[in-house]
């Protein structure tokens, strides 16, 4: 049985900060737009963060089953690696997906735009079919696209209306600015696989991409935020600060120019979460002044 260390190495808590910088910019927007609230902040943080442990677990599960993990370079995974019961990951996965739930019909409830429930539930559909069900988007090159409108749009522009009542300009720039950096997480993540997804039948967007496309397509998705980022100094001169995180633009993308394989990569797959959340904060503080 796996031990309570294991079930937290599952949950891939290095991808956590993909889940909080959108929630931080959409509030940042939303100070920026004089409405911010704490409370609903707090709210919508616990929606991202319970659904991307949802989504890990997910993950975990559908690959195991299907041998996706059974020679894999990366993050411990649960199934694959027969610690803990298919059955036992994949409840795992739905109690995550309910904690989430839960969460957003009380966000939802405060906000009274009961259509958002409708977003909710799209989200977990999506989260469960990435790598589950007969024919998981995930396989066939769609992955990228679902990251960059939930964990990009839905949860930054969400974030800021559920606050304010309404989208703002500078929530969707953001929103594109987090979404680019989501993509390049799952990126590089897939660059790192691509010799066993492909035996495995696991078309991802770098196996269709190839090696060489993959890499400078992170490259232009971690530059492609950065310079968004940046954009929204129009809004507030104080998102300059963004600036300072020219340096780690340059060294997350050197290696992967270089050609940076398997385990060599797993730091870069962490550092480009911290990135994430950096961007994230930094926007938000900007924002906020």
């Amino acid at each position: 049985m796996a031990t309570p260390a294991q079930w937290v190495a599952g949950a891939r808590p290095r991808t956590l900060p993909a889940a909080a910088a959108p929630v931080l910019v959409g509030s940042g927007a939303a100070a920026h737009a004089g409405a911010f609230d704490g409370g609903r902040a707090l709210l919508a943080l616990g929606v991202a963060l319970a659904l991307q442990v949802g989504v890990n677990y997910a993950n975990d599960y559908s690959d195991g089953i299907r041998g996706t993990d059974t020679d894999r370079v990366g993050p411990l995974r649960l199934t694959a690696s027969l610690l803990a019961p298919a059955k036992h990951v994949k409840r795992a996965a739905f109690l995550a997906f309910g904690i989430g739930a839960l969460l957003g019909l009380w966000l939802v409830a405060l906000t009274g735009q009961w259509w958002l429930v409708a977003v909710g539930a799209a989200c977990v559909a999506a989260g469960w079919f990435y790598t589950g069900g007969k024919k998981p988007y995930g396989y066939l090159g769609l992955g990228e696209i679902f990251v960059f409108v939930f964990f990009g749009l839905v949860a930054t522009i969400g974030t800021t209306y559920t606050q304010v009542g309404h989208v703002t300009w500078p929530s969707v720039v953001g929103a594109v600015a987090i979404g680019l950096v989501a993509c390049a997480i799952l990126m590089v993540n897939n660059i790192r696989d691509i010799p066993t997804d492909v035996v495995a039948g696991k078309r991802t967007l770098a196996v269709r991409f190839g090696d060489r496309r993959a890499r400078r397509a992170y490259v232009g998705m971690i530059a492609g935020s950065w310079l968004l980022a940046l954009s929204l100094a129009l809004a507030s001169p104080w998102v300059l600060v963004v600036g300072l995180l020219g340096l780690p633009v340059v060294l997350l993308c050197l290696p992967v120019l270089a050609g940076a394989r398997g385990k060599l990569l797993v730091p870069v797959l962490g550092g480009t979460g911290m990135y994430e959340l950096a961007l994230g904060a930094l926007v938000a503080l900007g924002l906020a002044l």
